[in-house]
């Protein structure tokens, strides 16, 4: 694995550890403030898995191709 590889994996690390303690804070914080509200961090839990897919399969696509070539 080359260096520029392992960076790439080692972003989508870090941008999926971020999600998931971003959105857990966030369900907290519905959880302690307003339970009886809709489940409001759907939208970040939505919008910004999301974009973490998107990140994760640019990456895979990048390396796929770095490995065929």
């Amino acid at each position: 694995m080359s260096k520029s590889e392992e960076g790439m994996r080692r972003g989508v690390q870090i941008h999926a550890l971020c999600y998931v303690a971003a959105n857990l804070i966030q369900a907290l914080a519905w959880w302690l403030f307003t339970p009886g509200l809709h489940f409001w961090p759907i939208w970040s839990i939505i919008g910004w898995g999301t974009g973490l897919i998107a990140h994760i399969w640019g990456v895979r696509a990048a390396t796929n191709r770095v490995i065929r070539t």
